[in-house]
């Protein structure tokens, strides 16, 4: 008898290549993982990375991280983005935080929602929230939160204060706890370290107050000087610009109350009580008015050169002029066009 061998079928051949594949399999995905580069290895689908070590641990999702070490410590953050060397690269659990420039929120640990765009800007910040950055090293000592910095070195010192904002170079430079501070110029607030609730707008305005609250200035200098002096508000070049310790004075215009340490002063107008240094709880509105006055308290001035070369006190002018040649006296008061001139 003759036996003949009968070629295999197709389905055969697939059962038997089927078999070969499936046993093979562990080995080409092993190969394969070995192959990939550090960072792809156990990554969600939804990351995006591109760098060495970049999303190293590749646990959280919807992460993008691009350059050395990007990302490269995230192990449940989710929603983030860092675009340069050292990126977020310590970043765990913070959620929602953007990081663009070298070192940008490097050593962002927990904290969420930040926006850091700028070499070393938000650097140092571990577990501060919802603070934006924007500048070579913008708060890049800061812990707080709520704040915003736009400026090289903005808000540079500031490690718990909050609801901060800075616009400009070294803006609010040296500040560390004051809280509610608004300043918008160069060198604004620079000295500020604890002071809280002051509004700077303009060069150098407010530069030097260091603990003083509730101080208002606009224009270049205004309240340059200022260190502890509370409450006042000044509004024009060089306004209040000498006040160092007064408080609860307002002055607007050009230079007005500009040589003030007092307290309780208000001028209105350009020049208006510029020479004033001791004196309290005057009021001059024109220009010039009080022009002279340094000690003398409870003046009242009302009109162009009114009460111009005075240097005591009680005296009331209203009008232009009034009591323009007063210099001594005390207690007068003068009512129109050159009264008691």
């Amino acid at each position: 008898m003759r036996y003949h061998s009968i070629p295999p079928t197709t389905s055969s051949f697939f059962k038997s290549t089927s078999f070969l594949w499936r046993g093979s399999l562990p080995i080409v995905l092993a190969l394969i993982s070995f192959a990939l580069p550090p960072g792809l290895q156990g990554a969600d689908p939804s990351d995006t990375f591109y760098g060495y070590h970049a999303l190293n641990t590749g646990s959280g999702f919807y992460d993008s991280a691009f350059g050395d070490q990007a990302l490269s410590s995230n192990t449940s953050g989710n929603y983030n983005t860092a675009t340069g060397a050292f990126a977020l690269s310590a970043n765990t659990s913070g959620n929602l935080n953007t990081g663009a420039g070298y070192q940008a929120l490097a050593s962002n640990n927990t904290g969420y929602q930040n926006t850091s765009i700028g070499a070393g800007a938000l650097s140092t910040n571990t577990t501060g929230h919802d603070n934006t950055a924007t500048g070579f090293q913008a708060l890049v000592n800061n812990n707080g939160f709520d704040n915003t910095a736009s400026g090289s070195q903005a808000l540079y010192s500031n490690t718990t204060g909050f609801d901060n904002t800075a616009s400009g170079s070294y803006a609010l430079y040296s500040n560390a706890n004051g809280s509610d501070n608004v300043a918008i110029g160069f060198n604004a607030l620079y000295h500020n370290t604890s002071g809280s609730n002051n509004t700077a707008s303009g060069y150098r305005a407010l530069l030097s107050n260091t603990s003083g609250t509730q101080n208002s200035a606009t224009g270049a200098e205004a309240l340059s000087l200022n260190t502890t002096g509370v409450a006042n508000t000044a509004s024009g070049y060089a306004a209040l610009s000498s006040n160092t310790t007064g408080t609860n004075n307002t002055a607007s215009g050009f230079q007005a109350l500009s040589s003030n340490t007092g307290t309780g002063n208000t001028a209105d107008g350009s020049n208006a009580l510029p020479s004033n240094t001791m004196g309290g709880n005057n009021t001059a509105v024109g220009i010039n008015a009080l022009f002279s006055n340094k000690i003398g308290n409870f003046n009242t001035a009302t009109g162009t050169q009114a009460l111009q070369s005075t240097t005591s006190g009680n005296n009331t002018g209203f009008g232009f002029w009034a009591l323009l040649n007063n210099t001594t006296g005390t207690n007068n008061v003068a009512l129109g066009y050159q009264a008691g001139g």
